[in-house]
């Protein structure tokens, strides 16, 4: 059985040296291998250690999640957990989700999953929320559609060609950097999306300094526009935790910081989830 897999194995790492652009020596030099041992695990000719996997593994910078794929295809059992985040293990990194996204109110927080799912989020996102319809938010937002689909901010954004073409290119580099099926279904989804009427065709710079993308936004409160950045765990041993990220959204100029601190005095930021 094991002499079926080895194939396998071979082609996987293959197929990730490749997304990552590089030669076998490239890799054979950066993983301390030769460069005949190397070939001899991607043609199946020879079957790599345990740690051999995890070092390529490490060298090409596969998702903790591949890795355990690799380790399976290779006939070694996974090397890291998958633990959700519910569990009792996760205590401490839930608390510190909550207390990054409690402490950036009165600005929008989300915590992102790998396939753009919203995890959870503070009061303050919901000026972002409030905008779209319930069957954008229920059971799951997904930021992808939250961004795109006709019926979300797509309708309300400023600068939506801008911001379109961000947020494409940002998840199809997602997709070539990590092959995942699922990733690329949410591309041709989205992508597939009708622009709403009155869309300019093509992206105008709209950030005078071309300092990053904003998102402008028309809410209730009036005009708005954030650029955001986005955090992750340092080192994570854990699938879940690799695989999370917090957005966090900040106002680009005054008269938005104004408005959200405004809606926060006033009550109008909606409940802190607590899933």
């Amino acid at each position: 059985m094991q002499t079926d897999e080895l194939p396998r194995v071979g082609l996987l790492l293959r197929d990730w040296r490749q997304r990552r652009k590089l030669s076998q020596l490239d890799l054979a030099v950066k993983a301390d291998t030769s460069t005949r041992h190397l070939s001899c695990v991607e043609t199946g000719r020879a079957r790599p250690s345990r740690e051999m996997v995890l070092r390529l593994a490490e060298h090409l910078d596969v998702p903790l999640r591949d890795r355990n794929g690799l380790l399976l295809a290779a006939g070694y059992a996974p090397a890291y957990r998958e633990t959700s985040l519910d569990n009792d293990r996760m205590a401490m990194a839930r608390a510190a989700l909550r207390t990054m996204l409690a402490g950036h109110d009165p600005y929008p927080a989300a915590v992102i999953d790998r396939i753009w799912d919203v995890v959870d989020c503070n009061r303050a996102m919901s000026v972002l929320l409030d905008l779209v319809p319930p069957h954008l938010t229920d059971p799951t937002a997904n930021v992808m559609r939250l961004i795109l689909h006709p019926d979300g901010l797509a309708s309300h954004c400023l600068n939506f060609a801008e911001v379109r073409a961000h947020a494409l290119s940002r998840l199809l580099h997602q997709v070539n950097a990590t092959g995942h099926r699922d990733l690329r279904d949410l591309y041709e989804e989205v992508s597939d999306y009708a622009a709403p009427p009155g869309t300019a065709p093509e992206p105008a710079r709209v950030d005078p300094m071309g300092i990053v993308v904003p998102l402008r936004v028309r809410t209730p409160y009036g005009d708005m526009s954030f650029f955001s950045m986005i955090a992750t765990f340092g080192a994570p041993e854990d699938v879940t935790l690799s695989e999370l990220a917090v957005e966090a959204f900040f106002p680009m100029d005054r008269s938005t910081e104004a408005l959200l601190r405004h809606r926060a005095s006033a009550g109008g930021e909606g409940a802190l989830r607590t899933e």
